[in-house]
């Protein structure tokens, strides 16, 4: 086996010292040990290592001499109706200077995704120090393979995204434990499962945190998150603060067509023809890029198209479903309702000029004389739809929600349940023609940026950044979003009350499916930040951390801020 570089070697660049009491440097060791004793636990997301990372945490903030003579200060609370017994572990130290509501929060997620993308390293992903030492005898690319030799890294699932943002808020934890009377406000640290899929963690942990700031008067003044920050582009190694995050909605689209028999191929309409030209319509599509302030969302991609048939038979497909991921930095969910929907119409007039124009020629081909068919097609978004059935008789909301709820015990996927609602009101409504039917489903993730008031926070971290720039050798961007999704999203909602009722009433079973605790979220308005271990490749089996930033400098930079706010 190949001799490889001296593990983590800390460029000198990295090595100047601050003049506090106890060097953030000290710590170093401490927070990458701390990070390879969580990647250990596979804290898969849906798996008992959710459960496992969770009590880790509690145990490790337990054991830190200011909670054993604070027991209280630290809460651990199990997610609602989980089979799998996840919890929140949430701490608040209380500074003892000069005592008061100033709050910074740190909060990380703790879950991961899955293993599969590594193959054959699958047993070592998450042991950094084997995983390392494996990856030598494997065919990298020519980046990793650099990383790999440098010494700067750890491999492993997690290190990225984002447990080593996780142990440098304990380690950070502990040190500011050391010496409360230092400081002249509070800081809570909060760390939460389920952020790979749905966001339960945080979801529900904002009980928590509207009961710590009524028991204790706190003025939240910061959320930071840690969650992974990485390249913009190859060589990139500016390292970049973001100041907001970016939103996210789930536009669904059930497809209603008119079933017949390919052998009378043009007497129905396919509603997977339906289906695949919207997601030609819209995925990857520009026009529904939204801008502000020269950043720019990614644009819609497409999450999943299916038909609806149950079994092989020879008819055309009756029913079909899409959705899409769809990022939002500042449109209002209205507007972006009215674009989806136009869209949809013109897809259906697509459809039907496309039919039309290919029944013409198969009749003068042919010499059979194929009536060109009046289908009396619908587009409507499921508001629409609500409001026409509600009035009719017979129509009732119990028997509605039944129908989904019974879904939702079959086990159909949270996205699909509405569907039986929809079907309910379709048939109440006596529409057959082929119809479009737009409604949102979860996860919605509200953008958060930092506007109006928190607009100074941008001045009091760009002075923070400067400053350690001129110190170390490093240098900072500071963007606006968040590219990737994030539980910073469920502190603040930028979103006006009208656009959110937008989408509630485009959201079939709202409170059922997705109850967000949006008075929760208002009453809480905590300006989000993400700082941010640095690292490359999240989700995929290259995952790596850069040591030398994010234990030494990130540590640096946390630090700073706790000054800056709370001394």
């Amino acid at each position: 086996m190949k001799c490889l570089a001296p593990l983590y070697v800390v460029e000198e660049k990295y090595r100047k010292l601050s003049d506090r009491k106890r060097k953030v440097t000290d710590m170093r060791e401490d927070m990458i040990q701390i990070t390879k004793e969580m990647v250990k636990i596979p804290s898969i997301n849906t798996t008992e290592g959710e459960k496992k990372i969770g009590e880790y945490i509690e145990n490790f903030i337990r054991e830190i001499p200011y909670f054993k003579k604070h027991p209280e200060q630290v809460i651990v609370r199990e997610l609602k109706n989980d089979s799998l017994h996840r919890r929140n572990v949430i701490a608040i130290l209380l500074g003892e200077k000069e005592p008061n509501g100033k709050t910074l929060l740190f909060h990380g997620h703790t879950d991961t995704v899955g293993l599969e993308g590594y193959g054959a390293l699958e047993n070592y992903a998450c042991d950094p120090e084997q995983l390392i030492q494996r990856l030598e005898d494997v065919e990298l690319p020519e980046e990793v393979r650099k990383d790999l030799r440098s010494g700067d890294y750890m491999f492993g699932r997690g290190t990225c995204d984002m447990k080593d943002g996780d142990a440098v808020f304990l380690g950070i934890l502990k040190d500011a434990c050391e010496h409360p009377e230092e400081l002249s406000g509070n800081i809570v640290v909060s760390f939460n499962p389920v952020e790979e899929n749905l966001h339960t963690g945080i979801i529900e942990a904002t009980d928590i945190l509207v009961e710590l700031k009524e028991k204790y008067h706190l003025s939240y003044i910061l959320g930071i998150n840690n969650d992974y920050i990485c390249p913009l582009y190859p060589g990139d190694e500016v390292k970049t603060i973001y100041i907001g995050m970016v939103g996210k909605l789930l536009p669904c689209f059930y497809i209603q067509g008119k079933e017949t028999h390919v052998g009378q191929c043009f007497e129905g309409l396919d509603a997977s023809m339906i289906a695949a030209e919207l997601v030609r319509r819209i995925h990857l599509n520009h026009e529904f890029i939204d801008e502000y302030e020269g950043e720019y969302t990614y644009p819609p991609s497409v999450l999943k198209m299916k038909d609806l048939k149950p079994w092989y038979n020879v008819q055309t497909t009756g029913e079909a479903l899409v959705y899409f991921n769809y990022f939002v930095h500042n449109a209002t969910i209205d507007s972006i309702t009215d674009k989806l929907k136009k869209a949809a119409e013109e897809v259906m007039e697509t459809i039907l000029e496309r039919t039309r124009r290919e029944i013409k020629w198969f009749s003068a081909k042919s010499g059979n004389n194929i009536s060109i068919r009046d289908y009396n097609c619908k587009v409507m978004t499921y508001e629409e739809l609500y409001e026409k059935v509600r009035k009719i008789k017979g129509f009732s909301e119990e028997e509605m929600h039944r129908r989904m709820e019974e879904e939702l015990s079959r086990g159909v996927d949270k996205r699909e349940a509405p569907i039986a609602m929809i079907r309910y009101l379709l048939h109440t409504a006596g529409i057959t023609s082929p119809t479009i039917v737009m409604y949102y489903a979860a996860p919605y993730c509200p953008h958060n940026t930092l506007q109006g008031k928190s607009e100074k926070l941008i001045g009091e971290l760009q002075k923070l950044t400067d400053e350690m720039s001129a110190e170390y050798d490093v240098t900072y961007r500071i963007m606006r979003f968040y590219p990737s999704l994030s539980d910073s999203s469920y502190l603040n909602i930028d979103d006006p009350e009208e656009s959110v009722e937008a989408l509630v009433k485009n959201f079939p079973g709202f409170d059922t499916l997705y109850p967000l605790p949006l008075q929760n979220i208002r009453k809480l308005a905590i300006p989000a930040v993400n700082f941010g271990g640095f690292g490359k490749d999240a989700h995929k089996w290259t995952e790596r951390v850069n040591v030398p930033y994010t234990f030494e400098l990130l540590p640096k930079l946390i630090q700073k801020t706790i000054d800056h706010y709370l001394k």
